[in-house]
């Protein structure tokens, strides 16, 4: 089973700074991108950064020049630097794998961690 933990969350004020983690563990036998996501209250949950194991990064608009995601496929681990944080990116904030357990399985499922929160707030 494949399990992600999200760390690094927490409060911080506006135009500050925090780090997300992300751990995956588990058995996978290849990972197709890792993402975040994240989920406002009374909001839909949204992308905010995906990068494919090409090494091709996608970002919401309103994070982009903001936020900035690593990963290490090998490793199963990324990160989301995240600069000039605002209200509006107040969140609980989701790390994903898209991946498949192994070689039979033909389609990659998506996998979640349970979420940080980040709040954004003077």
């Amino acid at each position: 089973q494949v399990q992600l933990v999200e760390s690094g969350g927490g409060l911080v004020q506006p135009g500050g700074s925090l780090r997300l983690s992300c751990a995956a563990s588990g058995s996978i036998f290849s990972i197709n991108a890792m993402g975040w996501y994240r989920q406002a209250p009374g909001k839909e949950r949204e992308l905010v950064a995906r990068i494919t194991s090409g090494g091709v990064s996608d970002y919401a608009d309103s994070v982009k020049g903001r936020f900035t995601m690593t990963r290490d496929s090998a490793k199963k681990t990324a990160t989301l630097q995240m600069n000039s944080l605002k209200p509006e990116d107040t969140a609980v904030y989701y790390c994903t794998i898209d991946g498949r357990r192994a070689p039979w399985v033909q389609s990659p499922s998506r996998y979640w961690g349970q979420g940080t929160q980040v709040t954004v707030s003077s």
